[in-house]
């Protein structure tokens, strides 16, 4: 009954103070405001429950070693140790039906990337990775890896791995991440 009356005294007091135009002009700058949201970058926060570490594969079950067989080209690309993800955040595209360099079937490449400098433990050279997420598809789920070396704050894009990079592609879907060596780093003056 209090309820009640409380409900009814603050729907007239609203219905009061407000007119048709004003409310239709609030309802008009929402749909405004909800048009370009698709627009804006989104970042891919990690969820929790401790999946997805350094290293850590979904559920805690081991999986084998997924290597390029290349001397030097070491490690296991399914892991998130492996020395060219030091800057990526996001499912791994070798966990998900695809390799370090190339999306899974049924997904794009988005042409949009971000890049990072990676050294190799090979021969010590640091290398420019360029990570490109692939679209089209829903999340893979499987071996989230987010590892911030290098990252830049988001006012500079090309640097940051925080947004959805598949803004630029047929479909704005994310499903993974690749990790594709585009040349070596020029060495920095001593």
């Amino acid at each position: 009954m209090r309820f009640d009356k409380l409900t009814e005294k603050f729907a007239r007091g609203v219905a009061r103070g407000t007119s048709r135009r004003s409310l239709l002009a609030l309802l008009g700058a929402g749909m405004t405001g909800a048009a370009a949201f698709p627009v804006l970058p989104v970042a891919r926060a990690a969820s929790g429950g401790g999946e997805g570490g350094h290293g850590a594969h979904p559920g805690g079950a081991a999986r084998p070693p997924m290597t390029s067989g290349l001397e030097q080209d070491p490690g296991d690309q399914s892991s998130c140790d492996y020395w060219r993800y030091c800057a990526i955040d996001g499912f791994l595209c070798s966990c998900c039906g695809g390799s370090v360099n190339t999306c899974p079937p049924g997904t794009e490449m988005s042409p949009i990337t971000w890049i990072g400098t990676c050294t190799n433990p090979a021969d010590g050279r640091a290398y420019v990775i360029s990570y490109n997420d692939c679209c089209g598809t829903s999340s893979c789920g499987q071996c989230l890896c987010n590892r911030n070396e290098g990252d830049r704050p988001q006012v500079r894009p090309q640097s940051n791995n925080d947004y959805n990079w598949c803004l630029g592609s047929q479909s704005s879907v994310y499903n993974c991440s690749v990790a594709a060596v585009i040349g070596v780093a020029l060495e920095q003056p001593k």
